[in-house]
């Protein structure tokens, strides 16, 4: 056997050995993560959409795929560790200077007491414009860092990534994300139930703000043209016409001569197909105890975190480790409370998969 023959046989081992060891590690997180608590963010409101605290843990009930389950209610709450995920594509130019001016009631009004705040922005990269913190000043700063990128926003390779900085805090904390961003994907290498495995197993919750998508389309620039490959001289000029700019403009369609209307009628059909399909935030927020809001204006910004505050912070958690572990699948949840003039909300459901 050769020396070259023998190095090569090293190296091939050492990456067996290396795709064996992550293997082992990626089953021993599978087994963990699969005995783990689920958390059930509840929420309870009389007839008239006000909160209601003050309810005994024996008040509560839950159905784990309509099984009874023993669960632990929790109306003290650990204080929070948020981060704020924002869209810095080029269609979100406009949307960045209100994102700006809301830095002190991030910390606040939706961190609340002893919370922290991270600040990542997005296009196709992913960016930490600041770690946790809970100076307001240093989140203020940090939002004036955000400048519109490229057309791509990779939003749930974000989630992914915000999910992955909220493992790193303190079991004692609530982990949640606030998304300002449009409802859709744009170039994410990562599918939104990978994003989703990981916002369950790591029990955090998700909120989105969204952008308005038809908005963005009318109101950001229009990308640079391409060059023309074929030169203007190259052209064919109809006959007994002298070849001018004017006549080259027309017949290459340069700006100027009407308005494109494709823009529009394509976000149209877009938000139309996402009701359907391609909206992530959507499954992101129902799944993990979050919500869904939209603003246009500063005023709709700024109600929207108030009620994404109020929402935080008049929460009932409710913790259990399944009885019904064996039953592979999705899990709904069912939560009910002894008074019947009372609406409850809490998350849909997670999916469980069952060890082979």
């Amino acid at each position: 056997m050769t020396r070259s023959t023998k190095i090569r046989l090293g190296v091939a081992a050492l990456c067996v050995f290396g795709a064996l060891a992550i293997l082992a590690q990626s089953t021993d997180e599978l087994i963990r993560s699969t005995v783990s608590n689920v958390l059930a963010p509840t929420i309870v409101l009389d007839k008239e959409g006000n909160y209601v605290v003050g309810l005994k843990p024996y008040e509560f009930k839950l159905y784990d795929n309509d099984k009874l389950q023993e669960i632990k209610v929790d109306e003290i709450f650990a204080p929070v560790s948020l981060v704020v995920a924002i869209q810095a594509d080029a269609k979100a130019e406009n949307a960045l200077p209100r994102i700006q001016r809301v830095g002190t009631m991030l910390q606040t009004m939706v961190a609340g007491d002893q919370g922290e705040v991270a600040i990542i922005g997005f296009d196709h990269r992913i960016q930490k414009l600041q770690d946790f913190t809970t100076d307001p000043d240093k989140i203020t700063e940090a939002l004036k860092q955000l400048k519109p990128g490229s057309s791509q926003s990779v939003l749930t390779d974000t989630v992914v990534e915000a999910t992955r900085m909220l493992r790193s805090r303190p079991k004692d904390r609530r982990k949640v994300i606030l998304l300002i961003a449009e409802t859709r994907d744009k170039g994410s290498s990562l599918k939104p139930r990978e994003a989703l495995t990981n916002l369950e197993i790591s029990n955090v919750m998700l909120y989105s703000v969204n952008m308005s998508r038809f908005v963005n389309e009318l109101t950001a620039k229009p990308p640079l043209p391409r060059p023309d490959p074929i030169p203007p001289a190259a052209r064919h000029v109809p006959a007994g016409g002298a070849q001018t700019p004017t006549t080259t403009a027309q017949m290459t369609g340069a700006p100027g001569y009407g308005i494109d209307f494709a823009p529009v009628i394509t976000e149209i059909m877009r938000s139309v197909k996402a009701v359907f399909v391609s909206n992530p935030t959507e499954i992101f927020t129902r799944y993990t105890g979050g919500k869904e809001y939209a603003f246009v204006t500063q005023r709709d910004l700024e109600r929207a975190l108030g009620e994404v505050s109020r929402e935080i912070h008049n929460q009932y958690l409710i913790t259990y480790n399944p009885n019904n572990k064996g039953e592979g699948g999705f899990h709904k949840i069912r939560v009910e409370v002894a008074r019947r003039d009372l609406d409850v909300r809490t998350r849909d459901g997670y999916w469980l998969a069952t060890l082979q």
